[in-house]
């Protein structure tokens, strides 16, 4: 997947991400939780959905109905808990969200990907059958037009 992250509208969330990766924070990490017709979540370091790197940032709002199918939004766990998870919207449910997560980012190539995710076989709380693994997360920069 290529996915262009909003510096402008999220710029904590947007350094809080690119940090992370670049310090290989989210390789083998897996996608936990996959839910069809709403979205995609992964980042947490214990692969089971309660872990964080450690610390928490505030959140970085849209407007309401900004979400669609390909954003790249901070999981939480209620206001101003942002860490490292983070999920990708993949269906109509996700669309609908309340605007209560950070948004930061649009997947804008491989959204055949995330519907690749979307046919995964999951289990109890979601959670894949077998793993769904983030191999690596690459950082490339380029220069605003």
């Amino acid at each position: 997947m290529t996915i262009h992250l909003d510096a402008v509208s999220a710029p904590n969330t947007v350094n809080n991400f690119v940090c992370l990766a670049r310090y290989h924070y989210y390789d083998s990490l897996v996608f936990h939780r996959i839910i069809q017709g709403f979205m995609c979540q992964g980042g947490c370091p214990e692969g089971s959905g309660p872990g964080n790197p450690g610390y928490r940032f505030e959140d970085e709002l849209p407007q309401p109905g900004r979400y669609e199918i390909g954003s790249l939004a901070m999981a939480n766990a209620g206001p101003n808990t942002n860490g490292s998870q983070f999920f990708i919207v993949s269906g109509s449910s996700g669309v609908g969200l309340p605007p209560q997560y950070s948004l930061f980012g649009k997947v804008v190539g491989g959204l055949d990907v995330v519907e690749a995710l979307q046919q995964v076989k999951t289990g109890a709380n979601d959670r894949p059958a077998e793993d769904v693994v983030i191999q690596s997360v690459t950082i490339t920069e380029s220069d605003p037009a």
